[in-house]
């Protein structure tokens, strides 16, 4: 049987990732992201918006690292407008593995503060690893509007992206243990007492802020 020209490993590999089994999709990814190539950036990029597999997307995104940044951020910057919200997603996921500062710019106040959970929780971890020194206190800024946002795990995200920001993010996590929303004040509190003891655990830290917050003391006492 003669093959077309066309027919190459790597051409069959893309194929593949549009394959019915997850398990032949993620071979796929590894083999793409094992013989990287510019041709393959695209078709990554379009998978990642579909993938249903957690475990395929992470090897999406781990084949995109494997090409040159020029190559990938193009496109992965495109997906940031993209109305599907797993595209924009796994797009700041995978710019946050690339880590390449010249995407800060498009990590714009929208994205952070998208109305879809899994979106804001992707840029804020985008975010933090992107941000230069002297905007990480307007990005502690816009990220503080969102305490008190979401579920157990958005929450924890937002405060882990919070701490991660260090000292910049201080004056308005401060500003926010006095807020009078008690959602707001009892995340921020939480989150501070996150930072200080990062071994007390969130849970922890958010019991110990509904408490201060029910007593109406500032957590500062003693």
């Amino acid at each position: 049987m003669t093959r077309s020209p066309e027919d190459t490993p790597m051409t069959r590999a893309l194929r593949a990732l549009a394959h019915g089994d997850a398990s032949v999709r993620l071979r796929a990814a590894l083999a793409v992201g094992t013989d990287p190539g510019a041709p393959c950036v695209a078709p990554l990029i379009a998978r990642c918006a579909v993938e249903p597999e957690f475990s395929v997307r992470e090897m999406l995104t781990w084949a995109l690292t494997r090409h040159p940044a020029d190559a990938t951020l193009p496109g992965l910057l495109g997906e940031l407008r993209s109305a599907r919200p797993q595209a924009r997603s796994q797009a700041l996921h995978t710019l946050s593995k690339i880590g390449d500062r010249r995407a800060w710019p498009a990590l714009t106040r929208s994205l952070l503060t998208d109305p879809d959970d899994e979106v804001a929780r992707s840029a804020w971890r985008a975010a933090v690893v992107l941000v230069p020194e002297e905007e990480a206190r307007t990005l502690a800024a816009a990220l503080v509007t969102q305490l008190g946002r979401g579920g157990r795990e958005t929450q924890l995200s937002l405060s882990r992206a919070l701490i991660a920001l260090g000292g910049a993010s201080g004056p308005a996590l401060h500003t926010a243990t006095a807020d009078r929303d008690p959602r707001i004040r009892r995340h921020a509190l939480a989150t501070e007492q996150l930072r200080r003891d990062p071994d007390a655990g969130f849970d922890f830290a958010i019991e110990e802020a509904k408490r201060i917050v029910a007593l109406g003391t500032d957590g500062r006492e003693g």
